[in-house]
């Protein structure tokens, strides 16, 4: 069973709904991230190598989370900051705590694309990397091309097998679980696969772009054969560019009366608290009104930055009983959230897919020099105070991926699942208890691959 930790209520719940400012657009290039309380962190005095580690062992000790277990060694020896941001990480010596996997940095401009402007520089091709890991006499398969991407202009599909990365053969690829030539750092780089797909091989050259994202896709009205209507809707990234499409999409499922929902978040690796909050309000309507859907709680020095994240009255909420969610290995942070939430508040959340990543936690980004870093500094949890879930969610009916059936298609076999879930309230006969041990992530990585992005921020 997946490990929910209830705690107890230490606060009136008013004292700590305070504001916290993270304006993603605004991170400077030479400084100032925010505290909790909306205020600054002063940038380091200089850009020096020396002057940037001392600013950063200094932010650490105050709003790392884990500040009290993380290792404290003197900037010096160290030659540069990534390599002493690296060693200030927790490493896992508290039991009720895994180590620290998620804190990362990244260029100012990298952060601000993505969670202000929703766009990104990249290939727009992402693998099944994880599905095959240790194994490299498995198929490789793309699993996911961005709509507006540069692989997608050049016809790059879900369910192509992938046989060699810029020359280098999968086999090799997948045995050193390194999938780094997928993540572009320039405008105009350029990526070559082989790709087979029905017998036919054929090479392309990708060249990187800076483009746009689609979090919200997929949008339809399904009917099963017992005449039951279900709401589908993939949703990807959790960032303002969602909310007009998630009120799209739910505007019309109200409107044609569904009765149940599938949020397919299989490849929702996270984002802003705020949009996960919207799309849980669309689910559970009424039930959440005047409730929490998340509290962030930071550590004992920061603990009036603790801050609730409230559900929304919305227009075209359904007031669902229950939920289907369509996640996996790739479902983390702020789409966790999202199930958390709702079953803080009654709804019925019936998993469909894998044990979902993990993350309980997130991070309140600050920015020192062009580099933006987004360390853990608050863990999660619902109205009843549940969470550090940090073995993931368990699947109510564990479904393997198809990676050559189309996302949402007929032959999708997690959407298949939700729908006879929904006629029968049972899982599928293949989805067994026995095969719960084969969702558990047994060997999770240390780090994510590089073309993936998990982000909880409280904005």
């Amino acid at each position: 069973m997946t490990f929910v930790h209830r705690f107890r209520r230490r606060r009136d719940r008013g004292a700590i709904r305070l504001a916290v400012a993270l304006a993603a657009a605004v991170l400077a290039g030479c400084g100032g991230g925010h505290g909790g309380d909306g205020e600054a962190i002063a940038p380091p005095a200089s850009c020096s190598v020396a002057e940037q580690k001392q600013w950063l062992g200094s932010y650490m000790d105050d709003w790392y989370f884990w500040y009290r277990l993380s290792p404290r060694p003197a900037p010096g020896p160290y030659a540069d900051v990534q390599s002493y941001f690296d060693a200030l990480l927790y490493t896992g010596s508290d039991p009720a705590f895994p180590a620290d996997r998620w804190s990362r940095s990244e260029s100012t401009e990298s952060f601000n694309r993505f969670f202000g402007e929703g766009s990104t520089l990249g290939y727009g091709v992402s693998v099944a990397g994880l599905e095959v890991a240790g194994d490299p006499a498995r198929p490789l398969y793309v699993r996911h091309v961005e709509p507006l991407s540069p692989a997608a202009a050049l016809g790059v599909q879900r369910g192509d097998e992938v046989r060699s990365i810029n020359g280098r053969p999968v086999a090799e690829v997948i045995a050193a679980e390194d999938y780094s030539a997928l993540t572009a750092s320039l405008v105009g780089e350029r990526l070559t696969l082989e790709l087979r797909r029905a017998g036919v091989q054929r090479g392309v050259t990708i060249s990187a772009a800076v483009f746009a994202l689609t979090p919200v896709s997929g949008t339809t009205v399904l009917s099963t054969g017992l005449g039951r209507k279900l709401g589908y809707v993939v949703v990807k990234d959790m960032i303002g560019q969602a909310l007009a499409p998630l009120e799209t999409a739910f505007s019309r499922f109200r409107a044609e009366g569904v009765n149940d929902v599938v949020l397919d978040l299989r490849y929702n690796g996270g984002g802003l608290v705020s949009t996960g909050g919207t799309l849980a309000s669309y689910i559970a309507g009424t039930r959440g009104q005047g409730r929490d859907y998340a509290t962030l709680l930071y550590n004992d020095k920061q603990v009036a930055s603790n801050q609730s994240f409230g559900f929304t009255p919305l227009s075209s909420a359904l007031t669902l009983p229950r939920v289907f969610v369509l996640m996996g290995r790739r479902t983390c942070s702020a789409s966790e959230q999202v199930i958390n939430g709702l079953r803080g508040v009654g709804v019925e959340v019936v998993a469909i897919g894998e044990t979902s990543c993990g993350k309980p936690v997130g991070s309140l980004p600050a920015s020192a020099c062009g580099r933006t870093y987004s360390v853990i500094n608050f863990e999660s949890v619902n109205e009843r105070y549940e969470g550090r879930y940090f073995d993931g969610f368990d699947a109510t009916c564990v479904v393997a991926e198809d990676f050559t059936a189309a996302q949402g298609g007929a032959a999708d076999p997690l959407l298949a699942a939700a729908r006879h879930h929904a006629e029968t309230g049972q899982c599928p006969p293949q989805a067994s208890q026995r095969q719960q041990a084969l969702s558990r992530q047994e060997t999770r990585p240390t780090r994510r691959p590089s073309d993936e992005r998990e982000g909880l921020l409280p904005r």
